[in-house]
């Protein structure tokens, strides 16, 4: 792994970063899976939810875990924009859009950890984008 310690950049902080961004995407994904399922009755983009939120998960997550800082985050402060939804789609897009958003994050935060994990939520990522396509398409 490469570190600035310069920077401040430590592996527990790298870490933390995965943690946060891995529970953001889980949870836009089962919002998305719930959404299809309970609101569209749609078996098939529900059961597609389902195995990528099942597909988000990382080896040693408990070392992520154990990183985890929830009371020294400076924006846990919920904004206008993320308390207000104006139906089932916007609700659909945000989250979509909060998966696709954790995903680069992984990405791009994994190449200092993992390449190969880096990757396979690069590949998450496009599914994404595809998945999306067909959600704005129904």
């Amino acid at each position: 792994m490469k570190t600035n310690n310069e920077g401040g950049l430590s592996l527990d902080k790298l870490r933390r970063l995965v943690d946060a961004n891995l529970n953001r995407l889980r949870e836009g994904l089962r919002v998305l899976e719930d959404i299809e399922r309970f609101i569209y009755d749609d078996k098939s983009l529900s059961q597609q939810f389902k195995s990528l939120r099942h597909a988000c998960r990382i080896e040693n997550y408990s070392d992520y875990l154990k990183a985890r800082d929830i009371i020294g985050d400076v924006l846990k402060e919920t904004t206008t924009s993320e308390s207000q939804r104006e139906d089932i789609a916007s609700i659909q897009l945000s989250n979509m859009k909060r998966a696709q958003e954790s995903t680069r994050v992984l990405e791009e935060t994994l190449k200092l950890i993992d390449a190969a994990e880096a990757e396979r939520f690069k590949q998450i990522r496009y599914t994404l984008y595809d998945l999306e396509k067909q959600i704005l398409q129904k």
